[in-house]
């Protein structure tokens, strides 16, 4: 068998245990010894076959960290983390803005505070929201938002 017919067989095992970019793919090939030619032929094999596809791969991730209440700044971190190429980030997390899903910050806040409005309590759960890829603005309005909900 010659190396690329190996390399090919070897993308396809990796492949039955979760969905890889191209560069994902490229990469734990050659991590496994395979050379950086034959496993850039075997990806490209494999994007023609439609074993890999980029665009689906980066709708299935974004659609995963908004559903977790994720952020976008935390949802561009994993499509860079996954080798998406960044043409393609605005155009996905756009059609997520699109989709109409509940406000994952204002979710996270009432899970979080469970109806406390304490100022300590609300400072660190806008940090939170923060490290979860939410900018200032968004979490200071969800804030805002979950605080007129407490007043109703």
């Amino acid at each position: 068998m010659d190396s690329l017919e190996k390399t090919k067989k070897r993308a396809l095992k990796i492949l039955g245990s979760r969905n890889f970019s191209e560069q994902e793919m490229i990469k734990r090939l050659t991590s496994k010894g395979e050379t950086p030619e034959d496993a850039e032929t075997a990806v490209k094999w494999l994007v023609g076959l439609g074993y890999i596809d980029d665009s689906n791969y980066a709708t299935l991730i974004v659609n995963h960290y908004a559903a977790r209440g994720y952020g976008e700044a935390r949802i561009r971190d994993e499509l860079y983390k996954r080798g998406i190429p960044r043409l393609m980030w605005d155009e996905k997390i756009a059609e997520l803005e699109n989709a109409d899903l509940n406000d994952p910050a204002f979710s996270f806040l009432e899970k979080k505070l469970r109806g406390s409005d304490d100022k300590d309590d609300l400072r660190r759960a806008k940090d939170a929201l923060i490290r979860r890829g939410f900018s200032y603005e968004e979490a200071a309005a969800a804030i805002g938002r979950y605080l007129e909900a407490l007043e109703e």
